[in-house]
Parts: C-alpha cells; structure tokens; sequence
C-alpha cells in the first residue's frame, strides 16, 4: 500500500524475498498468511482483511494470490481467487488491496493501512544529514528527513506544536528553555534551535546537531504523536534516553495525545522494564512475545500473574521476567 506503489510483488521483494518472510518453523505449507482487523467505529462493523500468498514454482517464481478476502462484519466484500482469476492466472499476481480500480468497496480499509506510520529515528541520520546525503527511504522511518517534514508543516501548525513539544521537553530535559523553527540564512537548510538556560542571562542557542540522541529521538517521538491520526508503530522508544524519562515516556504520550486535536493508536516494542513500570499499563495492553522451538508465541498472563498485577505490581516486573533468556547468565562464561 506504499504511495509509490508496487503493491505485492515489490513488498516482498523488499524483504529479500519469500524465504524471508516465510516462518522459519515452517515444513510443508508453502502459504504466508497475514490477517487485519480494523474498528473504525464502535457503531460500524469491523474490516477484516486476509491474504496468502505463495511462490509461483516456475521459473522467476513470482509471488501469486492463494487467498483475497475482505470482510465488513459479517458481509463478504471481496473473494479471490474467483472465476476471473482462474480464466486469467497472471491476476493473481497482484492483490485487489493495491489496485484503485479494484479496491473501490473497501478503500478506507486501504487508505488507513497505506497512513500507517513506523518510525524509528536515528539520530544520527539527522545530526549529519547534509555530510551523508544519499537515497531517502520511502515514508522516511529513520527520521532522515525529520526537519524538511517540520518545514513543510502549516507555519501555525508547526508553532502550536513546537509550543507543545516544548512544555513537554522543559519537564523532563535538564535546563531546556525554548523550541523554535530557523531556517538557515545562507543555505536555507531548515534547523530546529533550542534554548538552554546556563550563567548567561538569555541562555544559549543550540541546533539539532548539538542535542543529545536522546532529546533527538524525544522531539521526533512527539512530533510524530501529533502528526496524523493514523496507527503510529515506534520501535523501541526508550533507546538513548535517561531512565527516569523512559518512566514517563506512557504519561508523555498521553499528554500529548490529549493536546492534540487527534490522538493516534501508538503500538510500540520494548524490552524496558522501566517504561512499563507505569501503573496505569495494564495486561490487555500487553501483548507478551515469546520465543519458542516453534516459533514465537503470543502469551497471555496467567491467573498467578494477573494477582501479581492486581496486587500492585507493575506489568515490568511481572511480564518481562518471563521474556528473559533462560541462558542468558551462562553469557559471560561463553565469552571467557
């Protein structure tokens, strides 16, 4: 569902091909099945969508359909393959979720699954951009293009969340004053400049290029918040950031969320103990990963864990103490 298109072929591609995507656990059954549920709206039905796909077995091997469907509640909308399909094999090569002529029964199903956002910022990649220059991946994951999407932002919009921002930053980033949006006078290159506060009585100015990873990735994952209204994917937030900021990390997000005009459903990875410390995460906000023989298995929390939550623990110091390596304390003697 990229905007530059390519639909299947090229999602696949991208990921190295089907020996890639395919579970590794994975024997006989040469289908990879994906399966999406979207609620809108508590008052209108739920989309679901499915798809498998397979290797074509012939030569270039391309990836074909083994199985379309959309469904809306309980009605039917879309099943594939069907007659069309098997008087003309090479449709199966591309999903009707990709193609606007095909899609027009289900399109806000497509349109929220093509504004899904991942991001995870490397700040480095926005510290040195103008020395690294090069190919900017599509819809920007690792934040290289962070400031031209602020430029590019509504002047009033860019300020009234850069004021936001600001109130959030001043609470947890040491002497931090200031947010405000220059542009380069020579270059034009865009730049976000912060005050700190210090012995001088108006502070001092500071570039993106002189913050921290850690007030970096902070000011994307906030800017992020209040960017769009679709599912915002982070990966790893707490990364580079001190851990009495990570604590608060669920009760930024918030903040935010209810500053903005609209909040988006953030869904992120972690494996900090301390940004799920937050009382106010609870089990049916968790979905625990855990690695098996098999695969990877969703686990539930069991009844003796659920005490342990209704007690007063916190979903970190229940949940993740299962997640942890059986032999990760035999680690230090592999290495001597």
């Amino acid at each position: 569902m990229k905007p530059s298109g390519g639909g299947l072929q090229k999602a696949v591609a991208d990921r190295g091909g089907l020996k890639r995507v395919r579970c590794l656990n994975s024997r006989k059954d040469p289908v990879v099945f994906l399966e999406v549920e979207v609620e809108s709206d508590a008052a209108q039905p739920t989309w679901t969508y499915r798809l498998g796909f397979k290797g074509e077995g012939k030569a270039n091997n391309r990836i074909t359909i083994d199985s379309e469907e959309v469904w809306q509640g309980e009605q039917s909308v879309l099943g594939r393959p069907d007659d069309a399909d098997r008087k003309d094999p090479e449709r199966l090569t591309q999903t009707s979720l990709e193609q606007i002529n095909a899609n027009v029964d289900f399109r806000a199903l497509a349109h929220f699954l093509s504004s899904i956002t991942y991001l995870h910022l490397v700040p480095q990649l926005l510290k040195f951009s103008d020395q690294i220059g090069g190919n900017q991946l599509e819809r920007d994951p690792f934040g290289q293009g962070f400031l031209l999407r602020v430029a590019d932002t509504n002047e009033k919009t860019r300020n009234a969340r850069l004021r936001r921002i600001q109130e959030a930053l001043g609470k947890v980033v040491p002497q931090f004053k200031e947010l405000r949006f220059n542009r380069d006078k020579v270059s034009g290159h865009p730049h976000i400049e912060a005050n700190f506060a210090h012995w001088r009585v108006n502070g001092s100015w500071q570039r993106e290029d002189q913050f921290s990873d850690g007030t970096l990735r902070l000011l994307g994952l906030l800017w992020s918040l209040m960017e769009g209204e679709s599912l915002l994917l982070l990966e790893e937030p707490e990364l580079s950031l001190n851990e009495d900021i990570v604590k608060m990390l669920p009760r930024l997000i918030r903040r935010v969320q209810r500053l903005s005009k609209s909040s988006r459903q953030v869904l992120l990875t972690t494996h900090s103990e301390a940004l799920l410390s937050d009382q106010s995460i609870g089990a049916e906000s968790v979905i625990r990963l855990m690695p098996s023989a098999e695969g990877t298995q969703i686990a539930p929390a069991s009844t003796e864990e659920k005490t342990m939550l209704e007690s007063g623990f916190s979903v970190g110091e229940v949940l993740l103490a299962a997640v942890k390596p059986k032999s990760v304390e035999q680690l230090e003697l592999a290495i001597n």
